[in-house]
């Protein structure tokens, strides 16, 4: 039900799409029938945000329940915002068209720290008060969760209830406390209290925090009963966790238009710069019959002609053939098309290509991260440049001409010659290309490769690991481009500004909270995008609040320093990330979790990889 006042504003904008609502499978109550209003706010633009599957299933799983209104928020983008700042008009959600002020929750996604200006611009948008100090009321509380709540410490002022792990349940949970607090006639920091001995749940003002005179965490100190370790929530049984038989079909193309079909959580190989690998454990699949009924119902239900198999690593999936026959089954005579956006090089077989050949022939991805084996074995990619070109032969034979490869930068123990490696790893892929006998005909190779920059991230092997200085890595990138040499490659890289400023918010404290206040009263938005990011600007922010950045992003941290997300457990001990940090520096590498144990922690879950017979 669009805003009357947002409607005249619709033909001054790039994109009127992305603010009228009406969708297809979108949700709409009666507001005087229903007990509890969610804002789901996405802190970036609406072609993002619904493309989050996350986003996705707790829509759905709210709106079941006849008592909860989810509504969808996403940030305008810079024209809308101009327009309504100058008519005066919050923000607001797109089923209703109300804004955001009337809702009792305000719930943000957290899953890339330069979103957290987003978040508290929305909120100023909103004219929702940003520090959880200044809303007194039992109502508008604002929560959030995501992969970036593992270090939820840069927010910590903002955000009254953080949600720690898989949030099915927990919010759930907390939405049924609030209902009973509000009858109660509770107060907001009765609700809070009572929020905070649900398992899963955080919230950061009832923690006292100190720090020594060299800026270190000294303590870190729970009060009010609040629990000293807050544990992660996740679901063990993937057949029996909730997941929505349709979509909401977006007006407008977005940037992963297509049905989702969840098939496992967690991953299995334990790379140690991959934070969602250690946070996710321990994996847990569906069975094919609850994928395959899954991936029906979403295309019957939304139109959609292809349908994308969701996970860390699709190829890992116990069942993978399996699966992709009984999919086939229907999908070919339907004309749908799977796709498996994040195969491993050594998980690409026969038996897949043979399945996936309805997958349009626009290019294979593929991430061995790292341009040497050394580097390669001190990273645990466990994948061999033999295992590359054999997939990369297969694929090209398969009709495949355009590859991508991603990698990383400034990993620990990296030097230039790794950095060379890269290049010369991207030139054999070329040169196996026109070895192939079954290459399509008169058509040449394309391989692109992209590079991202390294930051190190909280619960991995790498969390004391200090950043490259901005100066290196873009030199890194200098001597990677000048190491092809050939057209057929190409190299996209990742602004190492950006990177540099993520590095500070993902191992920040309480004390970033004062420069994210700054930047929100200076108007910051939308810094993991080139039009709106400044770092000179930012490096300005943390001088004006005697910040050092470096303190963050490229200090070495010692290893019995205490961390400011040291309170929070993930199952994953820190023992085992010491013990895994240790057979990095040696270019030790651990076996899978099918292989062998390697005791990280996860088991305690009771279910999972960790009880599957190998």
């Amino acid at each position: 039900m669009i805003n009357k006042e947002v409607e005249k504003l619709l033909l001054k904008v790039q994109k009127p799409g992305r603010y009228v609502g009406g969708e297809l499978n979108s949700v709409v109550k009666n507001k005087d029938d229903v007990d509890v209003r969610f804002a789901f706010c996405f802190p970036d633009t609406y072609e993002i945000g619904m493309s989050h599957l996350g986003m996705k299933i707790l829509y759905s799983l709210f709106n079941e329940k006849p008592y909860i209104w989810c509504e969808r928020v996403f940030a305008p983008w810079l024209d809308m915002e101009k327009l309504m700042l100058e008519k005066d008009i919050p923000l607001f959600a797109l089923e209703s068209g109300d804004a955001i002020t009337d809702f009792d929750f305000i719930g943000f996604t957290l899953q890339y720290e330069l979103s957290f200006t987003n978040v508290l611009n929305m909120l100023r948008l909103a004219k929702i008060p940003i520090l959880s100090k200044d809303r007194k009321k039992l109502g508008q509380i604002v929560v959030a969760g995501g992969p970036c709540a593992c270090n939820p410490e840069p927010l910590a002022d903002f955000i009254d209830i953080f949600f720690i792990g898989e949030g099915e349940e927990a919010d759930l949970e907390v939405i049924e406390l609030y209902r009973k607090c509000r009858n109660e006639n509770k107060t907001k920091d009765e609700f809070l209290r009572l929020a905070s001995q649900i398992k899963g749940v955080y919230v950061p003002s009832l923690y006292e925090v100190d720090y020594n005179d060299d800026g270190t965490l000294k303590s870190f100190v729970p009060r009010d009963s609040a629990p000293a370790v807050v544990e992660k929530r996740l679901m063990m049984d993937m057949d029996k966790s909730y997941f929505p038989e349709s979509f909401v079909v977006p007006n407008i193309e977005i940037v992963h238009d297509r049905a989702v079909s969840e098939i496992f959580r967690g991953c299995i190989r334990g790379c140690r710069f991959c934070q969602a690998g250690f946070l996710y454990r321990p994996v847990r699949e569906k069975s094919v019959d609850t994928i395959n009924a899954q991936c029906r119902a979403l295309c019957e239900n939304t139109g959609y002609d292809e349908i994308s198999l969701s996970s860390l690593s699709s190829s890992d999936y116990t069942e993978i053939v399996k699966l992709l026959s009984e999919l086939n089954l229907w999908a070919e005579n339907d004309k749908v098309s799977i796709s498996l956006p994040s195969l491993r090089v050594d998980g690409f077989s026969d038996d897949i290509l043979s399945r996936i050949q309805t997958v349009r022939k626009s290019g294979l991805t593929f991430a061995p991260e790292a341009g040497t084996q050394r580097l390669r074995d001190v990273i645990n990619k466990n994948v061999l440049e033999n295992e590359l070109m054999e997939t990369c032969s297969k694929a090209f034979n398969g009709g495949w001409t355009k590859v991508k490869l991603y990698f990383m930068i400034g990993l620990p123990t990296e030097t230039y010659e790794d950095v060379e490696g890269i290049a010369n790893l991207a030139q054999k892929v070329v040169d196996t290309y026109y070895r192939c006998e079954n290459k399509p005909k008169g058509k040449s190779v394309t391989v692109t490769i992209s590079t991202a920059s390294f930051v190190p991230k909280p619960f991995t092997p790498f969390q004391w690991y200090g950043q490259n200085t901005r100066g290196v890595l873009m030199d890194k990138q200098r001597h990677l481009k000048d190491s092809i040499k050939t057209k057929k490659i190409n190299y996209n890289y990742h602004d190492a500004d950006t990177s540099y400023l993520e590095a500070v918010f993902a191992r920040g404290d309480r004390k970033l909270c004062r420069a994210l206040e700054l930047a929100c009263e200076k108007g910051f938005h939308f810094d993991g995008w080139g039009d709106c990011f400044s770092l000179d600007s930012w490096l300005e922010v943390f001088e004006e609040c005697g910040i050092d950045p470096d303190f963050y992003a490229v200090r070495e941290r010692s290893l019995d320093e205490l961390l400011p997300w040291d309170f929070l457990d993930y199952g994953v001990t820190k023992k085992f990330l010491l013990s895994e940090r240790e057979k990095a520096y040696a270019d030790s590498v651990t076996p899978n979790c099918r292989q062998k144990c390697s005791n990280c922690g996860a088991a305690k879950y009771g279910g999972g990889v960790c009880y599957e017979r190998r």
